[in-house]
């Protein structure tokens, strides 16, 4: 199993409200728990192990929830600049957990604004926007991890 499928199960597990997915393979067992703001991930290597608890019952709703919002996307993206991820981390869309988000949707922004920050292996990095005008869709939740390139937010430059 790779991290784009464990990144997606674990937005899925949060999106679906159920509190607690466990899923044993042949060589992980991977345990997610919701309930408090973000979702907890437990990854273990292990022998092999022969049973799969639960993933079949939370396969089923996974095309409804993940085709509508696509499918808006691709129609927005056309007349809008996005600001991707230039790295790998967890984006965090506040300085810091008792301060405001840097941004929202409609806000404005020039070059050079800070948008959000992105953790990578214990060190906070800045992102900054490379263009200017307001913010019309936030594509990743805060304390979600995200990949480098992955679009984070959808700008109209007008």
């Amino acid at each position: 199993m790779d991290i784009k499928e464990i990144q997606s199960l674990i937005k899925f597990v949060a999106k679906s409200g159920a509190s607690e997915v466990k899923l044993e393979m042949e060589d992980v067992k991977i345990t997610i728990k919701t309930g408090s703001s973000q979702p907890e991930t437990t990854i273990i290597q292990a022998a092999p192990v022969a049973a799969v608890s639960q993933p079949t019952q939370a396969a089923a709703p996974v095309a409804p929830v993940e085709a509508a919002p696509s499918a808006d996307a691709s129609e927005d993206t056309s007349k809008y600049l996005t600001i991707k991820s230039p790295i790998i981390g967890t984006l965090y869309r506040k300085p810091s957990p008792d301060k405001p988000v840097f941004v929202e949707v409609g806000s404005e922004i020039k070059a050079g604004d800070t948008v959000c920050v992105i953790e990578a292996m214990k060190l906070f990095n800045e992102i900054e926007s490379e263009v200017s005008g307001k913010i019309v869709k936030i594509l990743v939740d805060d304390s979600s991890p995200v990949e480098f390139d992955q679009p984070l937010f959808l700008v109209d430059p007008s």
